[in-house]
């Protein structure tokens, strides 16, 4: 399958601040790629140095086989942007906005078809500053998609959006990989990238710290699976000894919480020392671990605590 985008060993600097610190991915057409990552980790730099707003200091982007260094007005005929927030006139109107935006590319889209597309009808003459968070995202969307693009950037486009709202874009990007549309999506929602995206990458201190499919991700065929343990007695240091499989546990008084990737045997070594150590059992529970699981471990780790400039 072709690939779309193609970002290898990009570096961004701001004075002694060293923001994205080698990252390299690649998004290939078609899909939707998630960038994941706790605040300052890298992700908007590395966007808006993908799109053209911002000079990196080294590295190649290549963006629908363009070289972005070279021929950034090319590459800027073929993508569309939606960013965190958007901002314009306040008495320009969606339609007369739309209309603007088409005049700045070669090829464009009807401006009322995406009046419709993106349930504008309504407000198409109405000015900016009237328009809610969840219209002024829908205007964002349609002036993303007026020049028929390859690829759309989404930067963090359901924050702060009502859940009605965010229901409703997280349909429009389905739609988009429908029509063969390649969407490249940073956000701060764990279950959105794990519902929404083929593949993502966590970066965190500037580096790619994992990538893959959210499953792949998240353990692939060897799962990690949580245990949530609560006791009504305070339990012995040495609960754990002779569990086999028990990784990172935490104990906050009479609960502990590990992650497992042999559910079955641990549970039932863990349930006879439980009956041994006779503590008190209130709560055993078990459950897949989530993206968010995985996000926290790997972005909590020293490894990315020490990356963080």
């Amino acid at each position: 399958m072709p690939t779309t985008v193609r970002v290898q060993d990009l570096h961004k600097r701001y004075g002694a601040i060293e923001a994205v610190r080698g990252v390299s991915f690649s998004v290939e057409q078609g899909e939707v790629f998630g960038l994941l990552g706790p605040n300052g980790a890298g992700k908007t730099s590395t966007l808006e140095c993908l799109i053209g707003l911002r000079s990196p200091d080294e590295g190649q982007l290549e963006v629908c086989g363009i070289d972005l260094r070279r021929s950034p007005r090319e590459v800027k005929q073929r993508i569309g942007v939606a960013l965190q927030s958007t901002s314009l006139q306040d008495k320009i109107t969606p339609r007369e906005a739309i209309r603007l935006f088409a005049s700045f590319y070669r090829s464009s889209v009807d401006p009322l078809a995406l009046i419709e597309r993106f349930s504008l009808g309504a407000k198409a003459d109405a000015s900016f500053d009237s328009l809610s968070g969840g219209e002024r995202q829908r205007l964002a969307l349609a002036l993303a998609f007026v020049n028929r693009p390859e690829l759309v950037v989404l930067d963090e486009p359901t924050t702060g959006l009502d859940p009605a709202s965010r229901r409703d874009l997280h349909e429009e990007i389905r739609r988009m990989r429908a029509e063969g549309c390649t969407v490249l999506l940073s956000t701060h929602y764990l279950e959105e990238a794990e519902v929404l995206c083929d593949r993502i990458a966590i970066i965190d201190g500037g580096k790619v710290v994992a990538s893959g499919t959210p499953a792949q991700v998240m353990g692939g065929g060897e799962s990690r699976h949580v245990v949530h343990l609560v006791t009504r007695e305070p339990f012995p240091a040495d609960l754990l000894a002779g569990v086999s499989g028990v990784e990172e546990p935490v104990r906050e008084g009479t609960r502990l919480r590990f992650q497992t990737r042999t559910p079955e045997r641990t549970l039932a070594q863990l349930s006879r020392r439980i009956d041994d150590l006779q503590v008190g059992l209130i709560d055993l529970r078990l459950q897949r671990a989530s993206l968010e699981d995985v996000f926290l471990r790997l972005t909590e780790s020293d490894e990315g605590r020490e990356a963080r400039p």
